[in-house]
């Protein structure tokens, strides 16, 4: 009788163990599906936060704008980057970038320190940085202004975010271009005049 009772409950057990092992696997294949995405976009923007407010001298960020995609002799561009020692406005001509007009001033850490909490708070680092071609800004907004923020670690960019000024292309940036465009044009005393020739030019150009 014992042996009869042992070979009914050893394949229940059997079956209970597999629905068990089954059950957990689809809870961890449900939380892979499911959550996967959502926790490397809030890494994603804690290491970019990080980086954003670290005022080490390798740390930077900048912003780079160009206007209207037409003959390189009219095309026009410049870019602003901020670190703890170096402030510096770069205006260009051409898509080669041959330098119009530069200016570059000293920094120092207490300020860079407040610039970069301004970012922040401007939320720069929010948005998630598109990958592959999704993140190649060649030929997007071709009649209007293209804008790409990015933050760097010694030059090399730790996350690099665009909008532009065209409807169909709003980029991965998930901020206000204007609040943080002007956020780095007040870090340099005469970059609005600089950027306002450039215009200047552009726009008799068109």
């Amino acid at each position: 009788m014992s042996n009869y009772r042992s070979s009914r409950i050893l394949p229940i057990a059997l079956v209970i163990v597999i629905i068990v092992i089954a059950i957990a696997a689809l809870v961890s294949l449900a939380r892979v599906v499911f959550f996967s995405g959502a926790t490397t976009d809030t890494t994603q923007v804690d290491v970019s936060r990080e980086a954003l407010l670290n005022t080490s001298a390798d740390r930077s960020v900048a912003v780079t704008v160009r206007g209207p995609i037409i003959a390189s002799e009219k095309f026009r561009s410049y870019q602003i980057d901020i670190s703890a020692s170096n402030r510096t406005i770069k205006t260009y001509s051409g898509y080669l970038g041959k330098v119009i007009d530069q200016n570059s001033l000293g920094n120092n850490v207490a300020s860079y320190a407040e610039f970069v909490h301004a970012l922040d708070k401007a939320d720069l680092a929010k948005g998630v940085q598109f990958e592959g071609d999704k993140n190649d800004i060649r030929g997007i907004c071709a009649t209007g202004s293209v804008y790409e923020f990015e933050i760097l670690n010694a030059g090399k960019a730790v996350k690099s975010l665009w909008t532009s000024t065209c409807g169909g292309s709003p980029g991965s940036l998930d901020a206000s271009v204007v609040q943080l465009t002007n956020l780095f044009i007040a870090q340099i005393p005469e970059a609005e005049s600089q950027i306002g020739k450039l215009r200047l030019k552009q726009t008799l150009s068109l």
